[in-house]
């Protein structure tokens, strides 16, 4: 039984006794469920976690939270062929160990019910992710570099499909190394370049924007606001929250603004996404300080995060009298 780290490693240890320290959490008759909320970076890590630990375990399973409806990460999962389930086909009595790549237990409700062996991030630390391996790396600006870094420290040459996953993670979640990132960042992307396949990067990037897409963005054009130099909008219901973040992207783009803030509502919950690109402020701190004491989840990095609320929890607030809009417009104006 491997003892519970209560604290992420240290800066000071080496990554050859990372990898140590991973492999000697599993053995060979583990099964392995690996845990993830479902994006270019969560699926192209927990394929490598999969290869660090071939022939380690007996098997390793990918089930996702989330219902994946965006066309990019479509396309990116069957031209990789990503092989992966929903969290509803679990078999938790055949799971001997569990991991989560790209999250932590406190991000996600689903996620809270279950002890993890092994936790791989690159998010801000939260105290209550425990597990007997916890590499957590928040200054990285993407999750596949961790896992690239692990593969190179154990000798591992990645596959082009592999290979191709983890530079389109870094590529996505860096958003071509415009958002916060290290030198590791860019040293993991060099890495991949000579085994990716750039036809098929090209062929999910071009994959984005659908019929029904178009809508929303006539739709979030039509009621966008500036409330100072924040691009706002509140898209009201949505199908899918991964709308709000193409939304945010793209009101990015303006050049008035420096913050694209969009919110909209989906299963029960106000979703707001923030996007910076000022020098000073913090979207991971403001999401936090604004919509932190609301129940829910809020967070993120220096130039992207997000924020999940109950609807219930925003209708205590305001004691029903405020839409959830115009809630959120009335914290963005008090937010400088």
């Amino acid at each position: 039984m491997n003892a519970i780290m209560e604290h992420p490693f240290p800066k000071s240890t080496a990554l050859i006794e990372k990898c140590k320290r991973l492999l000697q959490v599993v053995n060979p008759d583990d099964i392995l469920g690996i845990m993830i909320d479902a994006d270019p970076d969560a699926m192209a890590s927990a394929l490598a976690l999969k290869r660090f630990l071939w022939r380690k375990v007996r098997k390793t399973e990918i089930y996702h939270l989330n219902v994946i409806q965006r066309t990019d990460n479509l396309a990116f999962i069957k031209l990789l062929k990503i092989d992966q389930q929903h969290i509803k086909s679990i078999k938790r009595k055949e799971i001997t160990k569990w991991a989560i790549v790209d999250s932590q237990p406190e991000h996600h409700e689903q996620f809270k019910d279950q002890q993890f062996d092994i936790i791989i991030d690159h998010h801000p630390v939260n105290p209550l992710s425990r597990a007997s391996f916890v590499d957590i790396k928040e200054d990285y600006g993407a999750n596949s570099t961790i896992m690239t870094e692990y593969l190179r420290a154990a000798g591992i040459k990645p596959s082009p499909k592999l290979a191709t996953a983890l530079f389109y993670g870094i590529k996505s979640d860096t958003d071509n190394f415009l958002r916060a990132s290290l030198l590791n960042d860019l040293n993991a992307f060099r890495y991949l370049y000579k085994f990716t396949n750039m036809n098929i990067i090209k062929k999910i990037e071009f994959s984005e924007i659908t019929k029904k897409t178009l809508f929303s963005y006539q739709f979030a054009i039509d009621r966008l606001t500036f409330i100072k130099d924040i691009a706002f909008v509140h898209m009201e219901e949505v199908r899918n929250p991964d709308e709000l973040v193409l939304i945010a992207d793209f009101f990015m783009k303006l050049a008035e603004a420096t913050w694209s803030i969009v919110s909209g509502i989906y299963d029960k919950k106000l979703i707001i996404i923030l996007r910076n690109a000022g020098f000073q402020a913090n979207a991971g701190k403001i999401a936090q300080k604004l919509f932190g004491n609301l129940g829910g989840s809020a967070g993120g990095h220096r130039s992207a995060a997000r924020a999940e609320i109950p609807l219930e929890n925003i209708i205590q607030e305001t004691k029903g009298k405020t839409e959830p809009g115009r809630f959120v417009s009335a914290k963005l104006k008090g937010m400088k």
